[in-house]
């Protein structure tokens, strides 16, 4: 079994936080510090409230004045980057998270603090509360960043500019109105670092879900202009290809009205245990005299705790089918319980999706 993500949090990696912290500033008390942090509650609480914890932790070992603690803060974190260079270290995201919880009535020393933290450790989250208090002060800030020198800084721009950012804090007027958000992304689609370019595959899917038309025509754009740009294009479409859109599909050569494909042969069980898998196989067969480029995918609709229906959709490969051609296909699908999804028992569905139509559909139970 795998160990808990929230270990991450180890005595060694804050007592090794510690001695940097004094390092900067002789007076930070390391053991104070740790004995405050692994108190009698640590074991029970999980990943965020770890994170929180050891960020309240670090501000009351500080000055009180908060400004005057931040530059002890930043300073340590620049000592972290001439020491290893610029990396993104997640077990370090107490430190984002220590301006957001006691910086948010200072924006002018914790933006730029923000910017250097970030190229230590992401602040994607903790610069949410400010887009949310100070958009006239940030929406400038982030196209800003957009141009900066440090990959990591460019990365917070679009990451941290995400209308649906996830477990993030939402920001209802992004989602409204993402205009604010596309110089940032016209700046950085052909970046040269992957990271930021994934990022802004992922910003732009965002804006997919709530502006899909806008999407598009910023897809259909950037489409062609660069192969990195393209696979840009591809992953942020990804969502509306998933949902069988015709005009996403077409974007890469995909007729969501293909004709000459069947499916055939679908074999799945009638019922799986909650925990088990779903084991299932199916042909699908061109049938004409032509080739024919399909996108394969399969759904699942899954039954929630309320008694709803979730449809998800699972890519499975994207091919061109000769003449008479006939592709086997076997494929399995978890029923175990994991963070972004739990499972109920009751009725499902499977579905075999071409190009974002059905073309085969079987119902099963999972049993408790």
């Amino acid at each position: 079994m795998a160990e808990p993500l929230k270990n991450i949090f180890s005595r060694p990696l804050v007592e090794g936080f510690a001695q940097t912290m004094q390092t900067v500033w002789p007076p930070f008390d390391r053991t104070a510090f740790a004995s405050a942090i692994f108190d009698a509650g640590w074991e029970q609480r999980e990943l965020k409230q770890r994170m929180r914890r050891i960020a309240q932790c670090l501000g009351t070992s500080l000055p009180n004045d908060y400004p005057v603690a931040l530059e002890i803060v930043v300073r340590a974190t620049e000592h972290l980057i001439a020491q290893h260079g610029e990396k993104m270290t997640f077990e370090y995201c107490f430190l984002p998270d220590f301006v957001e919880v006691f910086g948010q009535e200072h924006p002018e020393p914790s933006v730029p603090a923000l910017e250097t933290i970030t190229r230590w450790c992401s602040a994607e989250f903790a610069v949410r509360p400010f887009l949310l208090r100070y958009p006239e002060r940030m929406y400038p800030q982030m196209l800003a960043w957009s141009r900066h020198d440090s990959p990591m800084v460019r990365r917070l721009s679009s990451e941290g500019f995400r209308p649906r950012l996830p477990w993030g804090m939402g920001v209802p007027a992004l989602k409204r109105d993402p205009a604010p958000v596309l110089p940032v992304l016209e700046n950085l689609k052909n970046d040269p670092s992957e990271t930021v370019r994934r990022s802004v595959a992922n910003c732009l899917n965002d804006i997919s879900k709530d502006h899909p038309d806008l999407a598009l025509d910023i897809a259909r754009r950037w489409h062609g202009q660069h192969p990195d740009t393209d696979r840009v294009v591809r992953h942020a479409l990804r969502g509306l290809l998933k949902k069988g859109r015709a005009e996403a599909l077409a974007q890469f050569g995909f007729d969501r009205d293909v004709v000459g494909i069947v499916v055939e042969n679908l074999e799945a069980p009638a019922a799986i245990p909650l925990g088990g898998e779903l084991m299932f196989s199916f042909s699908v067969k061109n049938t004409t005299d032509n080739p024919q480029q399909i996108r394969l995918e399969y759904g699942i609709d899954y039954l929630t705790g309320s008694g709803k229906v979730s449809p998800k959709v699972f890519k499975i490969k994207e091919t061109v089918l000769a003449p008479g051609q006939i592709e086997q296909i076997q494929k399995r699908q978890r029923f175990t319980d994991f963070t972004t999804r739990k499972h109920y028992a009751g009725a499902h569905r499977l579905r075999v999706l071409v190009n974002g139509r059905e073309m085969a559909g079987k119902g099963f139970e999972v049993s408790g």
